[in-house]
């Protein structure tokens, strides 16, 4: 095992999270500051539950966190931290977008740490990484609210900055970050897009179902 991977996991046990993954949200926040007191966040992908905490953390007993996966989680919600709501979803379904907006009038940040079931081809587990965050960006246009922060994890591969190319549009500014966090080996990169455009992701989510 690596020392990097035994530093973050270790560190993750201590900090009472069930996955290391906390650790590539906590550094992005710590430099950007996007997660506020009070906001709403979608987490895509939530399981084990990790990301989910700590935005609950950061945004505090007046914010909401509404975290979705194939997988069933349920983690309690501590003292002074937003109520997380645990669904069991697929992203791809109707069901959740209609329980989304009937639930909630909107989210201020959506994170996606969906990742596909590796196949053991690069190339084909870069599509569905790819995939997955275009049904992320899917799921903006109809919740994201208005300069709203976006952070997905994708696989990089030849058609990644295709990807990039789709996503500048959308937002004010969009970066691609490796946290520290990320194995050096790993080609997953996070692309973190602020200043939410939604007039410009609902032309590109009505461009893309009149194909």
């Amino acid at each position: 095992m690596r020392k990097v991977k035994d530093y973050y996991f270790e560190k993750a046990r201590k900090d009472n999270y069930p996955a290391r993954s906390v650790y590539k949200l906590e550094e992005v926040q710590k430099k950007y500051r996007f997660l506020k007191k009070g906001q709403r966040v979608l987490d895509l992908g939530c399981h084990p539950g990790s990301w989910s905490l700590y935005a609950a953390r950061i945004v505090g007993s007046r914010g909401v966190v509404a975290g979705v996966d194939l997988s069933h989680t349920d983690l309690p919600t501590q003292k002074g931290h937003a109520e997380i709501c645990w669904l069991c979803y697929d992203v791809y379904s109707d069901e959740l977008l209609e329980h989304l907006k009937k639930t909630w009038p909107g989210f201020h940040v959506l994170l996606s740490d969906m990742a596909p079931r590796t196949t053991g081809s690069q190339y084909a587990d870069h599509q569905q990484s790819l995939r997955l965050v275009r049904r992320a960006l899917d799921i903006a246009a109809v919740l994201l609210h208005e300069r709203g922060t976006f952070y997905a994890k994708a696989f990089q591969g030849e058609d990644f900055p295709e990807l990039l190319k789709e996503c500048k549009p959308l937002f004010e500014t969009v970066k691609v970050v490796k946290p520290d966090s990320s194995r050096r080996e790993s080609r997953e990169v996070f692309i973190l897009g602020r200043g939410f455009k939604p007039r410009e992701a609902r032309t590109r989510r009505l461009s893309k179902e009149n194909q």
